[in-house]
């Protein structure tokens, strides 16, 4: 049997405090726990083609559903493993379809990358909670173990709540990532005590001129922050977007594949 990393170990950790915390209750019952080999072997078992994938996996609560596209590439192999993106999409409130949107920036943003691309669905929760957080780090471990992708080659990317949540893997997960690329964001990078700590992650900040709902100077001063604290981070601004102007973000995404591969990864 496969030896169970940290990731999947965390996940039936949390699935077992949640069954926990509801027997003995008159409310619901305790909802009936899948094993991890389960999850594994049904992800190994989902058809991925080259191309666009829209697929759903079921988690370790049983009736409980990750829904994620997956954007494959059509040469990995184990001579040739590809990179790995997360991308995040932005807003909130449990839209089905918010994974689906990827010809906007996501497919012509990344092409250059030519890795596997995944785009989870956040749900009805933030990309910060830790149903998202487990949903992350299971399906990057799951992609890394399963997939033919170059464990040192996996970046994060969002746009707006999902630029937020891009900042914040990078934050407290930088053993999982080697890039992230949060545009249209708005992360305060200090700690409840007011602490700034350096982000070990090297970071690629896109913000819009005329962004209306996070305005230009916040997050500026955010990244001065984090600069300032030690991170790595380099900040561009978009000439005249507004937040409302996602698509016109593809050519700053490019860029910013190409800063990852002549500055990161090479």
């Amino acid at each position: 049997m496969k030896k169970l990393n940290k990731t999947l170990l965390l996940l039936v950790t949390v699935s077992t405090i949640f069954s926990c915390s509801t027997e003995g209750t008159d409310k619901e019952p305790a909802p009936e726990i899948r094993t991890v080999e389960d999850v594994i072997a049904d992800f190994q078992n989902l058809n991925i083609q080259p191309g666009i994938n829209d697929v759903r996996l079921e988690t370790l609560i049983t009736g409980t559903y990750w829904n994620f596209r997956v954007i494959a590439p059509s040469d990995a192999s184990e001579s040739n493993k590809r990179p790995l993106a997360i991308d995040l999409h932005g807003a909130s409130g449990g839209s089905p379809s918010a994974h689906k949107n990827t010809d906007c920036y996501t497919e012509e943003g990344l092409q250059a990358l030519n890795a596997f691309i995944i785009v989870p669905n956040a749900g009805f929760d933030e990309w910060y909670d830790s149903t998202n957080q487990q949903q992350i780090l299971a399906l990057v471990d799951l992609a890394k173990a399963n997939w033919h992708v170059n464990p040192d080659q996996v970046i994060i990317t969002g746009y707006s709540n999902g630029g937020n949540g891009s900042w914040f893997f990078a934050d407290f997960y930088p053993e999982l990532f080697s890039a992230a690329i949060p545009m249209a964001s708005s992360y305060d990078p200090a700690r409840s005590s007011g602490e700034v700590p350096a982000i070990e992650v090297p970071l690629y900040v896109i913000h819009g001129e005329d962004d209306e709902l996070f305005p230009l100077a916040e997050t500026q001063a955010f990244v001065n922050e984090s600069i300032d604290a030690g991170s790595s981070i380099e900040f561009v601004v978009a000439t005249g977007l507004s937040h409302l102007d996602v698509c016109d973000y593809t050519s700053y995404l490019q860029d910013a594949v190409t800063w990852v591969q002549t500055e990161i990864w090479d």
